[in-house]
């Protein structure tokens, strides 16, 4: 190291090591031997121990060699999250605003045409443990999972108002979805609501504008709610995937199952679809597809159910309904590797009864958001499915989440989203 530490420093394990060498930047709390200079054992911490929660820490090897700098997380298995592994970082504001500035430069490249409406930050992959920011026009609506970064949260923030003034954008306010139940596991409270400071005009005196924003993907308007929403308001990351869907779908009777606002079904009837039938298990969710469906002059081709597709679907079989188009988006079945086997089942499930209803030739979009179902393990669901259903599968296309959300080759968790085109045969 070139300059003296002082920041409170872990020794970790040889696998830890090997890790954080390869790139991945978490230490796990039974990957830690030894804490400034106490000894720890199955990643238990002495009660006494002297220091803060989310506070900066030096992780060394067992040989005392530094690999890197990052947040304490004291409650969390993911003990530590490193931000860095420049011995001569000081972590102060303006590290932040060059982290912010490269997010957002690489979403300006990338992004050129839907800039506007995009995930500028997408936690690890941009060096920003834990922080999800989404850009609605001018309204940004974020998450944060770390205990260090919900400390040096207002920096972020700052630096994002500040970098998007350089495009011309006078951000109105920032939403904060804090409702993820792994803010418990960080010691973080659960919470919504708008962010106050004093670079968002008017924030502090109680001024906020109407959460609800509308946006433009694909061609097709929609209003966002980002207090209501799931998630931060909006699927951003299919954005396009739901093109895809767009350029397969003229002349074809199409049923999109979980259609959420009805982008999947939407994009289809943009693209020529005779007819689209949405489903969703949330009323709210279908009365807003609805409404999108009206704002954009596509409800004559479009109906909406309310229903539970694991039970639609069967029914619809029984029924010989007569799609040769089904799309599958469902919400992640599984947030942990424990329950990948019973979310396997629920994959499986749903895609052999979609296999069942289609005619030779149909066409089937199915996907998985779930970083705990691997590639391998849902395309060996897929081939499962197709076996039980008496089908053979051509695939049309593989593709991820629209390069917004990018992936950190090192660290697997940021290549979550799985999405195929495949066709009957």
């Amino acid at each position: 190291m070139k300059k003296e530490r002082t920041f409170p420093s872990a020794i970790v394990t040889e696998k830890a090591e090997a890790a954080v060498k390869r790139g991945h930047p978490w230490v796990y709390d039974t990957e830690i031997t030894e804490f400034s200079g106490k000894k720890i054992r199955d990643g238990i911490f002495p009660e006494d121990l002297d220091v803060e929660n989310g506070a900066l820490v030096d992780v060394l090897s067992g040989k005392g060699r530094y690999l890197g700098t990052g947040f304490l997380s004291l409650q969390s298995k993911i003990r530590i999250r490193i931000l860095s592994d420049n011995a001569n970082e000081t972590f102060g504001p303006a590290f932040f605003s060059r982290r912010v500035k490269y997010a957002l430069d690489m979403r300006r490249t990338v992004m050129k045409d839907d800039y506007c409406c995009c995930r500028l930050i997408f936690g690890e992959a941009d060096g920003l443990p834990g922080l999800t920011v989404d850009r609605y026009e001018d309204i940004l609506s974020t998450e944060v999972l770390s205990y260090g970064t919900e400390k040096v949260k207002d920096s972020i923030y700052r630096a994002l108002v500040e970098e998007l003034e350089k495009d011309g954008v006078a951000v109105r306010g920032i939403f904060e979805r804090n409702e993820a139940l792994l803010r418990e596991k960080e010691g973080l409270p659960l919470e919504k609501g708008w962010y106050k400071a004093d670079f968002l005009p008017g924030s502090l005196e109680g001024n906020f504008p109407s959460p609800r924003v509308e946006i433009c993907e694909n061609g097709i308007r929609y209003t966002v709610d980002v207090e209501n929403g799931q998630k931060t308001g909006f699927f951003l990351d299919q954005k396009y995937n739901r093109l895809a869907v767009s350029k397969l779908a003229s002349g074809m009777k199409v049923l999109d199952c979980f259609t959420h606002t009805g982008s999947f079904a939407m994009n289809a009837a943009r693209g020529g679809a005779s007819h689209v039938t949405a489903v969703d298990v949330s009323q709210f969710a279908v009365d807003t597809a609805s409404e999108n469906a009206r704002i954009n002059g596509l409800s004559d081709r479009m109906d909406f159910i309310c229903a539970d597709v694991f039970e639609l679907l069967p029914k619809l079989e029984q029924q010989k309904a007569d799609y040769n188009f089904i799309i599958l988006d469902p919400p992640a079945f599984t947030k942990s590797r424990k329950t990948t086997d019973n979310a396997k089942r629920g994959y499986k499930e749903i895609n052999y009864r979609a296999m069942k209803m289609l005619p030779r030739g149909g066409y089937l979009a199915t996907c998985s958001c779930s970083h705990f179902m691997p590639n391998e393990l849902f395309r060996k669901m897929l081939l499962e499915a197709a076996r039980d259903a008496g089908v053979t599968l051509r695939l049309i296309e593989e593709r991820r989440a629209a390069p917004d959300h990018p992936v950190a080759m090192a660290i697997p968790e940021t290549d979550y989203l799985k999405f195929y085109l495949l066709q009957i045969v």
